[in-house]
């Protein structure tokens, strides 16, 4: 398979950055995207240039690290998948393929295809959390959740922060991401403690970062790997209301 790509490259996060033009041959159709990216590497390498750099850790669709639009998409064509997943059989011989690093000004670009994601740490670390005294594991019978309540916040609790929902919307919005994390723990049990406080520290953390506001285009669920549901942020915007009713020192 030939393929021609346009790659963006970027110096540094004060470089204005551009796109560059790579033609490869003889990528085989059960080649990961992430591993045509590193055939396109080792030519680069080989020619005396410089690298695509890009991220990725577990290639297995887990760690969400392998943020890239392609063509215009969120971890590229193929539904609830990520980029280190998406396999080459999806393209066609003489495709050109355009890749892009996320974009969003709470994501800014450190080089290349990598941008820096520090910002969900950062809402995570506002309340995306239990507290908990420590000592022996309780009964699993002593806390009773039933199984459509522990589905929803499985299902929740899917989401593996990878950013594709901020990149895949217009407003860059963050509330998929937040409002998944919230969710998980106002479902279950041990979440309820600090409910109020959590929604509240994790919207207010996420409009700091500089997000934009959700206005139910519904690209994030589209382009989101694990599926997360939309119905996350009508949750999230339930619990803020019911914390603004219950005002909480914190």
């Amino acid at each position: 398979m030939k393929l021609k790509l346009e790659v963006w490259r970027q110096k540094s996060p004060s470089d204005k950055g551009h796109f560059e033009s790579y033609d490869l041959s003889d990528i085989s159709s059960d080649m990961s995207f992430l591993e045509m990216l590193d055939v396109l590497n080792e030519q680069l390498v080989k020619g005396g240039k410089e690298p695509v750099e890009f991220d990725h850790d577990c290639r297995e669709g887990i760690c969400g690290a392998c943020g890239l639009v392609i063509n215009g998409q969120a971890h590229g064509p193929e539904r609830g998948t990520t980029a280190c997943q998406l396999h080459m059989r999806k393209f066609k011989d003489g495709d050109r393929i355009v890749i892009e690093p996320w974009r969003a000004r709470a994501f800014p670009v450190i080089k290349d295809l990598v941008v820096d994601r520090s910002a969900f740490d950062r809402i995570m670390n506002a309340g995306g959390y239990i507290s908990t005294k420590t000592g022996p594991h309780p009964d699993a019978n002593a806390m009773p959740i039933s199984k459509p309540v522990a589905d929803m916040a499985f299902d929740s609790a899917t989401c593996i922060g990878c950013g594709a929902c901020v990149a895949a919307c217009p407003n860059a919005s963050a509330s998929l991401f937040t409002s998944a994390k919230i969710t998980q723990f106002a479902l279950l049990p041990q979440g309820q403690v600090e409910r109020e406080i959590r929604v509240a520290k994790m919207v207010e953390r996420m409009d700091t970062e500089g997000f934009g506001n959700c206005t139910n285009i519904g690209e994030c669920e589209a382009a989101c790997p694990k599926e997360i549901s939309l119905e996350n942020i009508r949750k999230m915007k339930s619990e803020y209301l019911r914390a603004s009713l219950r005002p909480t020192n914190y």
